[in-house]
């Protein structure tokens, strides 16, 4: 009885730490990329799909003033830096496709206008902050004793399933006021990287963008009181 209590014990200490050390769903204060001027005002809400995301809207919105929508292309922020496990060549695939896909979901909400100075006209400015793998959380079959503790010990050898991460910021401004009345600050999921050590492909992020695609274009706005 007392070996099967110290198993029990391990095995909750074990689970204590790898889940307190699991990803979060949403953006933390710390991965915030200064692309955005100000996140002071986002609070946490769900998207059409039901993912967590931060977002603000301005009390003052109305989508009906609205006439067009500008894209301004995507960009890295900071500037793309590829790393061993992201090399130049995928971080250019993945942008192209988010481009592509992004500028055809706005389009959606309104028609795309080919100059932001147009009056009653919606800005969209975004950027790509972060590309990455994330170990993914414990599964309910790995919460016995021994399999935490194996679990526990894969995910420090860098042998743990992982998921492609993509980190997006994004700023809709009103062109009559230069002012942004949507923000939004979104971590996305997309496929399953075998582990830590693997290089992460375009593919694995595209799945993060079309998810990202379907929320745009089910979007209804409504706005957030400020606290």
């Amino acid at each position: 009885m007392a070996i099967l209590n110290s198993y029990k014990i391990a095995a909750l200490f074990t689970i204590g730490i790898f889940v307190a050390g699991c990803t979060s769903n949403v953006t933390t204060s710390a991965q915030y990329s200064g692309f955005i001027s100000d996140y002071s005002k986002l609070q946490e809400a769900e998207s059409a799909s039901g993912q967590k995301v931060l977002r603000w809207v301005s009390p003052d919105f109305n989508a009906k003033k609205y006439t067009g929508v500008y894209y301004t292309p995507l960009v890295y922020y900071p500037s793309s830096a590829p790393t061993h496990r992201v090399n130049q060549k995928t971080l250019d695939e993945i942008l192209a496709y988010a481009n592509k896909r992004l500028k055809e979901a706005v389009s959606h909400q309104l028609p795309l206008v080919n100059s932001p100075k147009r009056r009653n006209t919606l800005i969209v400015r975004a950027a790509i902050t972060a590309v990455s793998a994330e170990d993914k959380n414990l599964e309910v079959y790995e919460m016995i004793p021994i399999a935490a503790v194996i679990a526990g010990t894969m995910a420090a050898s860098g042998n743990r399933a992982q998921q492609a991460a993509l980190y997006l910021e994004v700023q809709v401004i009103d062109s009559n006021t230069g002012k942004p009345v949507i923000v939004v600050v979104r971590k996305a999921y997309g496929k399953e990287v075998s582990n830590s050590g693997e290089p992460i492909t375009a593919d694995e992020v595209k799945s993060t963008i079309d998810g990202l695609v379907y929320d745009i274009i089910n979007f209804k706005a409504k706005s957030q009181p400020t606290s």
